[in-house]
């Protein structure tokens, strides 16, 4: 939970993100190797992250350019626990943000981008990375290692840029706070259905970024689908952790301070967008739709499902034309959808994506289909990783008509 936050405040001193990743996992150690001997500190995060600075310190220390180090390493401790006197008003004291700019410079092909700030920030698996932008394993941990030494070979500054560089890197960025937000709001892996530090973490660097770019419409139209999206964290699952589908949701636990902010947030994408909405604002029209409907019937289905359409032409994707066709299912019927899903049971994008036989087992089971959605609840609980996901997956074939 802590090693984003360590990660970024050893960056800020060795300027190494693969070095500083490595001094985080020492501080690790160094808390089971005394931890349980002198008790666990009353604030353990700044127990971690004082004890992998401290090492940071003295790593530079042996390094070669000694005395210039140093001086560096004088100013950032200090800067760690005073503000600095004047700031630029166009600056942003945040470590986690100047690590997203920094693991999203154009140095780095977008892919290994998002690898790299999905890994340090995120603080999730390969494998986790791997799941979510549907790419094999090992060509993640390459672009992983590969974009490490590619920072520290072209000396990448630790900082939130300025400018025109800042806007070439947003795109890259605001994917990254995403795909963040997607693993903590649906964990492809473990234990538990929901991660909500991962969540807050994606939250609150877009709320950030709404601040440091108050003109780019996107920033405004992520920051509103994710304030959204989190209005409906509570409902999403059962007091057992199971997870509870949108049509059984309490819509009274859904946060309306958040559904607040969230139109707030997209009425601000409106106003400073000179040209069509983009994917982000799109997406959160499309949860504007829900959370404007009180209860499950009243959602208005055919504006979710032109809404889907218009950014399916924006941005083509898989996915997007899965999302679709649960909009057209309620819009239309399931065998229309039905139609849709089929032609993408082809997509390698797909092939081990748990979303599409469950998609296709709930229209199955819609049109009467029993047998057949049956197997495509199975099929999908064998895909997915995430414990409680296949646990509701399964009870989902049992409770099935015909299941056993």
């Amino acid at each position: 939970m802590e090693a984003p936050r360590i990660i970024a405040a050893v960056t800020r001193v060795v300027r190494d993100v693969g070095i500083a990743e490595e001094l985080a996992q020492d501080a690790l150690v160094a808390a089971l190797e005394q931890w349980p001997e002198a008790g666990v500190p009353d604030n353990p995060g700044a127990w971690l992250t004082a004890t992998a600075r401290h090492r940071a310190v003295d790593l530079v220390r042996r390094r070669e350019n000694y005395a210039r180090k140093l001086q560096e390493v004088g100013r950032a401790t200090e800067f760690a626990y005073a503000a600095p006197e004047a700031a630029d008003p166009d600056d942003i004291d945040d470590d986690l943000l100047r690590l997203v700019f920094m693991s999203c410079h154009p140095v780095l092909s977008a892919e290994a981008r998002v690898a790299l700030t999905l890994r340090l920030l995120g603080g999730l698996t390969t494998a986790e990375i791997a799941r979510a932008v549907l790419a094999p394993e090992p060509t993640v941990a390459q672009r992983i290692v590969r974009a490490k030494r590619t920072l520290a070979t072209k000396n990448v500054a630790f900082e939130v840029p300025y400018g025109p560089e800042r806007a070439a890197r947003l795109g890259s960025v605001l994917e990254v706070i995403y795909l963040i937000f997607n693993e903590g709001y649906a964990a492809t892996a473990g234990d538990d259905h929901l991660r909500p530090g991962l969540c807050e973490d994606a939250l609150r660097l877009a709320r950030v970024l709404q601040t440091l770019m108050p003109q780019e419409p996107e920033v405004h139209g992520l920051a509103a689908l994710l304030e959204l999206q989190s209005s409906r964290a509570a409902a999403r699952t059962a007091p057992d952790g199971t997870p509870v589908l949108l049509k059984d949701q309490r819509r009274t636990r859904w946060n309306r301070l958040l559904i607040r902010r969230g139109f707030t947030a997209l009425a601000a994408s409106q106003a400073v967008a000179t040209g069509a909405p983009g994917p982000y604002a799109l997406q959160a029209a499309i949860a504007a739709c829900h959370a404007r409907a009180h209860t499950y019937e009243e959602t208005d289905w055919r504006q979710i499902a032109a809404l889907y359409a218009l950014l399916a032409a924006r941005t083509p994707s898989p996915v997007v034309e899965l999302n679709r066709a649960v909009a057209v299912s309620m819009a239309e019927g399931p065998e229309a959808a039905l139609a849709l899903v089929d032609t993408l049971t082809a997509e390698p994008a797909l092939r081990g994506y748990h979303l599409l036989p469950s998609v296709r087992g709930d229209l199955l089971e819609r049109l009467g289909r029993r047998e057949e959605a049956i197997a495509e609840f199975r099929r999908a609980a064998d895909l997915t990783k995430n414990e409680r996901e296949r646990d509701f997956l399964l009870s989902r074939a049992r409770t099935s008509p015909s299941g056993d």
